[in-house]
């Protein structure tokens, strides 16, 4: 008998794997969650263990076209069709932020060839972090925000001088978004400053795995972000404005037992011949003051109020 009939040895092997692996069962609840996905989600396996994958919160990001949101998620898809089926999607991070993530799934047959279940593989969209044992010029003094550990607003601004700069010679297209956490000083006051930095850490998470590599974002005034879209032309900057906006959406910290959020609005603006940093920065924040009152036209009309949910 080889070692590897031996079960627990190969769930061991499982559990070494550096991605997350997730397996269910028919019904769609997870029988096993290794180490690596408890690594990358934050979430241990206790937590999640006979939870079912599709259509609980505790996983999936709930937005409208993520495919792993539904019934047609790539593990179910894989028990559905009894063939491997990839796709990406979002985990909910136990920290509350989003992480996007790569999963590859395979259905799981017994000896008679029935389905009994699906394995997934999934991996997060991190960027890589290399072993150069260089300083980071970002942790020289003024680089860094101190509250979110992204770039300060004054390193924002040489980015966007630099951005633009580069757009006049060469003319690469690139745009800019502006993010404001509607309500945050209130939140401040109701829930003290340490829940107002956690909600700010975590869309700066979000975020940091939604862009490109290419892209540059960070600290923008007390309540806003600013990200520079290199290579976006006009025409995708709403596309990539309502994406980040839909995995914004389900961001929140638990707080004296609650959950609470803040909505947040998104303004844009394509560089244009011509540009100056000012001219940039004041048609972003006009555009972002629209999104604005439009978020709050919509919270009075709902009733609730803007500070927590």
């Amino acid at each position: 008998m080889s070692a590897f009939d031996d079960a627990e040895i190969c769930r061991g092997i499982l559990e070494a794997l550096p991605n997350g692996v997730c397996v269910i069962d028919t019904q769609k609840r997870i029988v096993l969650w290794s180490e690596g996905a408890e690594r990358i989600t934050g979430r241990p396996s206790f937590e999640v263990i006979g939870h079912r994958c599709i259509g609980e919160p505790l996983l999936h990001c709930d937005h409208p076209g993520c495919e792993w949101c539904n019934d047609d998620c790539p593990l179910a898809r894989a028990m559905k069709t009894a063939h491997r089926a990839d796709g990406l999607g979002f985990l909910h991070h136990k920290a509350g932020h989003q992480i996007a993530v790569h999963v590859r799934a395979v259905p799981v047959h017994d000896e008679h060839g029935f389905i009994v279940g699906a394995v997934g593989i999934f991996e997060g969209q991190a960027q890589e972090i290399g072993s150069d044992q260089r300083e980071d010029g970002r942790r020289l003094q003024g680089c860094i925000d101190e509250v979110t550990e992204v770039a300060s607003e004054a390193m924002m601004q040489a980015r966007l001088r630099e951005t633009l700069a580069t757009f006049a010679e060469v003319k690469v297209p690139f745009g800019i978004l502006c993010l404001r956490l509607e309500g945050l000083a209130h939140f401040r006051a109701s829930f003290g400053p340490e829940a107002a930095a956690s909600l700010l850490r975590v869309v700066a998470r979000t975020l940091e795995g939604a862009l490109w590599r290419t892209d540059y974002f960070g600290r923008w005034g007390d309540d806003q972000f600013l990200v520079i879209l290199n290579g976006c032309r006009e025409q995708a900057l709403g596309a990539v404005r309502e994406r980040l906006h839909r995995m914004l959406f389900g961001d929140g910290i638990e707080w004296w037992g609650e959950r609470r959020s803040l909505p947040i609005s998104i303004g844009q603006a394509a560089a244009q011949p011509g540009d100056s940093v000012e001219a940039l920065v004041e048609r972003v924040q006009k555009s972002l003051d629209a999104a604005s009152g439009h978020a709050q036209g919509a919270a009075a009309a709902g009733g609730d109020p803007p500070s927590s949910s």
